[in-house]
């Protein structure tokens, strides 16, 4: 049966492995109760001083503090063992004190006599130094980095977490190796957190060991005096050779484990150990040595120093210096002459994929000089400008412009790119100024003719010379630099909805959080998701509406969210809690709104359109074209009467109408009768539907 206990079960190295950390807690608390020979505690302090001296040189030989997870535990049982042992060779001091300084094992004996020479006064001395150093300096240091550590790391974590997320969400990395990162993370967090906290079991250790010399020095006394009829001098002699002994043989190991969780905590992880780290950062620097070497062969040379010791150790930067210095070129050479082959043959990884930027400038090599900053181009800092009126405007910051050359396209040409696409492109003449016809010019100008590309308008490229005529005559003349910044800005407010993205959403919401946490908190994830949040956002966007007050936004969502999660449904509620901003955004601050209506029969026949179906199933073609025809009839009628093209429809009817009229009159905005405030005035200019 597999729940037989056989000895193959018990010595399988599986259950054998298992068994070991409970057999040891068990030995450990054994030998509190238990009293043990004084061969055993030899064996025992020996093993004690060998597994410090393994976890000092575990610790040396680790890249980052994770390698070494273990170690608070580590930490915790060394200790244990070393209480255990100070106990159990106490009950053996006492008992047996009487003797000689041979009665709890050789190796205290050995610690006793040769580490302090007998000398009790020495052996008290060194021992409150080494409790002194182990407590108060070292153990408190690596304690102090712990605690620190611990609560950057505990701070840093959601920052962390978010960067995982926004590389997975990129593609850069695979779910399993975010899912490694986020658990590395938490191991992070959870390892100085435990470092703290172990500390303390080191610092409560060092006080220990100072009130078990005591208690072996006054109890030995007692005994050997009271109990053995020693004579004072006889009684001091072994039991304070065999209280000093006990101690040093407990605190020295103790100090070694201090070493190593003081390295443990303070280490950069980086790809050396700390020897590597060491040999590289501080015997690197060839200047340093020298400057070192100068230093210490001007102090030999004054009489009365030690200048054998001050020169050689002088002469040894030299030389260490001059090896030094004479590697570096020959590792430079190594790698100037690697061989091409060595690139050709390395596997492909994840690196060549090159992230593709959300927003990118293109320009041909003659228009370099307006992107140079050695140059002072004007570009870039036009560029700067566009994104903080952009933020302002639409309530978001959008994503840095990628600006690089491209010698494939023509000298005097630019690109921009959205996501590694093409959605813009223009010509531009360095060293002359773009005219352009504002529809309203006196006269013609000489020169190249071309058309403005951000808005498709007639214009003139012309000498600086011609400006101020030009200007006279009715044109808006702009330089080459304005020209690509005016073109990109009109794209970037174009196409608001797609730099929305997932990461850019989620900053929204974090900036709004530093003001109003609660609300952000309430809203994300506890009623919607981000991807609703953002989908909401983005419609509001694709319909030309800003989305800078976005506390009356988050309210909005606050309030409904709990009954609908169909982004268009909460976007139509947003719209209308945004009436009076859309309405100003349109308008200005007019009191009379003129705007384009549906006649009943056609508005009656769009209802019954919606009834019997869906929004979604769309229009009967001929309807379709009759209102779209109409449409652009009544907004060119109302652009020649200087009014803004809106067309007011009932609030189940704006989002068909909305999403039917958005690329055929781009310019167009569809409201719902819910949207306009109260206190406005409508004022109807023209109907679609009914007569023309």
């Amino acid at each position: 049966m597999n729940g037989t206990l056989t000895l193959s079960n018990i010595f399988n190295p599986a259950n054998a492995r298992a068994m070991a950390a409970p057999v040891f807690i068990v030995l450990i608390l054994a030998m509190l109760v238990l009293p043990l020979p004084p061969f055993a505690l030899d064996m025992l302090f020996t093993f004690n001083i060998a597994l410090s001296i393994m976890v000092l040189l575990v610790s040396l030989s680790t890249k980052k503090a994770l390698d070494f997870a273990a170690f608070p535990t580590v930490l915790l049982l060394s200790t244990l063992l070393r209480l255990s042992l100070n106990v159990a060779s106490t009950r053996v001091v006492l008992l047996d004190g009487h003797t000689g300084p041979d009665a709890a094992g050789k190796v205290i004996e050995a610690f006793g006599h040769f580490l302090v020479g007998g000398n009790y006064a020495v052996g008290i001395i060194v021992f409150v130094i080494l409790v002194v150093i182990n407590f108060i300096v070292i153990t408190k240091g690596a304690g102090r980095i712990a605690e620190v550590s611990a609560r950057f790391a505990l701070d840093a974590m959601p920052g962390k977490q978010m960067a995982i997320d926004a590389d997975l969400n990129a593609g850069l990395i695979d779910e399993n190796e975010a899912r490694r990162r986020r658990a590395e993370v938490a191991q992070e967090a959870d390892f100085y957190g435990s470092m703290d906290g172990a500390s303390k079991f080191v610092r409560g250790d060092a006080i220990a060991g100072i009130l078990i010399l005591l208690i072996n020095i006054i109890g030995g006394l007692i005994v050997g005096v009271m109990q053995h009829d020693l004579a004072v001098s006889d009684a001091a002699r072994n039991y304070t050779l065999l209280a000093i002994g006990d101690g040093l043989v407990a605190q020295i190991p103790a100090l070694v484990i201090s070493i190593a969780a003081g390295i443990i905590v303070s280490r950069v992880s980086t790809e050396e150990d700390i020897a590597g780290q060491m040999l590289s950062n501080v015997f690197s620097k060839t200047h340093a040595l020298y400057i070192t070497a100068a230093i210490l062969g001007m102090m030999g040379m004054i009489p009365g120093m030690p200048n054998f010791a001050f020169l050689l150790l002088a002469g040894g930067m030299v030389w260490l210096a001059y090896r030094r210095g004479k590697e570096k070129p020959e590792v430079i050479s190594e790698v100037e002459s690697a061989p091409v082959a060595a690139v050709e043959t390395q596997e492909a990884s994840w690196e060549d994929v090159a992230p593709i930027d959300t927003l990118g400038l293109e320009v041909g090599y003659r228009l370099i000089p307006l992107v140079d900053n050695a140059a002072d181009g004007e570009l870039v800092r036009r560029i700067k400008g566009i994104r903080k009126k952009f933020a302002r405007e639409i309530g978001f910051l959008p994503p840095a412009v990628h600006i690089r050359d491209n010698l494939e396209i023509n000298p005097n040409s630019y690109r921009i790119t959205l996501k590694g696409v093409e959605i813009g492109s223009g010509e531009v003449r360095t060293g002359l100024f773009l005219a352009i016809d504002p529809g309203n010019i006196t006269a013609t100008l000489p020169g190249v003719a071309t058309r403005d590309p951000a808005f498709d308008l007639p214009a003139v490229w012309i000498e600086a010379s011609q400006r101020e005529q030009a200007q006279s005559m009715g044109y808006t003349v702009v330089d080459p630099g304005t020209v690509v910044a005016t073109h990109l800005n009109h794209l970037v407010t174009q196409h608001a909805a797609e730099l929305l993205g997932r990461q850019e959403a989620q900053a929204l919401l974090d900036h709004l959080g530093k003001s109003a946490p609660k609300l952000v908190e309430d809203l994300v994830p506890k009623m919607l998701t981000l991807s609703t949040v953002q989908k909401v956002l983005q419609t509001l966007l694709v319909e030309g509406v800003a989305i800078r007050d976005m506390r009356t936004i988050i309210d909005t969502l606050l309030e409904h969210g709990a009954r609908v999660q169909d982004p268009h449904e909460l976007t139509a509620l947003v719209r209308v809690a945004l009436g009076r901003s859309i309405v100003q955004q349109i308008y200005g601050s007019v009191s009379e709104l003129p705007v384009i209506a549906l006649d009943q029969g056609l508005e009656r026949l769009l209802l019954q359109t919606l009834q019997a179906g869906n929004e979604d199933a769309g229009m009967e073609p001929g309807l379709a074209d009759t209102i779209l025809e109409r449409t652009q009839t009544s907004t060119q009628r109302q652009e020649a009467l200087g009014h803004p093209p809106v067309l007011l429809t009932p609030a189940v009817l704006r989002p068909l109408l909305a999403r039917f009229l958005r690329r055929a009159v781009p310019q167009l905005k569809v409201l719902s009768h819910a949207e306009v405030p109260e206190g406005k005035q409508i004022k109807v200019t023209s109907l679609v539907g009914g007569a023309a």
